[in-house]
């Protein structure tokens, strides 16, 4: 198990320069080896010489869900006009930190944009696939699209807690109590199948 990462603020002594050698976000005083930056401390073997002492930025390592990316995310909660979700990854990578986001009514399918309902398509709690299509307003909401056939629920509970199985592109299934549920299911991409 790897270690838990080490916080540094600047000018916080890190190790005698003779251990190390200074890297990105450090500097050298006195024998000693300082951290120039906020930030985790990072120590790299360098090849047989003396590792290297460095400071990340969290921001430097935090990866950011951009436009076009597909995120995995999970419905927090729903009303007519759209569904709020919390984005729980970015591809295949779990963030840090978490980031909200807003499926829009006419952003949850790519016919019959009219007719879609909200509470037919998620409830609070699915997992959904979907795709960033643009940065959002000052709440700092990514706004999401799930209006693609790859993207939409692909992990929901039914009302006994049991995870239910797609049936169609617009219905799950639990299949304890056979009752059937409106949603608008993803047809998963092996890529982003989480094993």
């Amino acid at each position: 198990m790897a270690p838990p990462a080490r916080y540094c603020v600047p000018g916080e002594r890190l190790c005698s320069a003779e251990e190390a050698t200074a890297g990105g976000g450090t500097y050298v005083r006195h024998g000693s080896i300082f951290a120039s930056l906020a930030g985790c401390l990072q120590r790299r073997a360098d090849g047989g010489g003396l590792p290297v002492v460095s400071v990340v930025r969290d921001a430097e390592v935090q990866l950011l869900p951009g436009v076009g990316a597909v995120v995995t995310c999970k419905v927090c909660s729903i009303n007519s006009r759209f569904a709020k979700v919390n984005i729980l990854y970015v591809g295949s990578v779990p963030l840090k930190s978490t980031f909200r986001g807003t499926i829009r009514r006419e952003d949850i399918r790519a016919t019959e944009k009219d007719k879609v309902e909200v509470y037919k398509s998620f409830r609070p709690g699915d997992i959904v696939l979907a795709k960033v299509i643009s940065l959002g307003d000052a709440q700092s909401n990514y706004l999401l699209s799930t209006a693609e056939n790859e993207l939409g629920v692909v992990v929901a509970r039914s009302e006994a807690g049991v995870q239910m199985v797609p049936i169609s592109w617009c219905e799950m299934q639990c299949p304890q109590t056979h009752i059937k549920d409106f949603r608008k299911v993803a047809r998963v991409q092996p890529q982003f199948l989480q094993t």
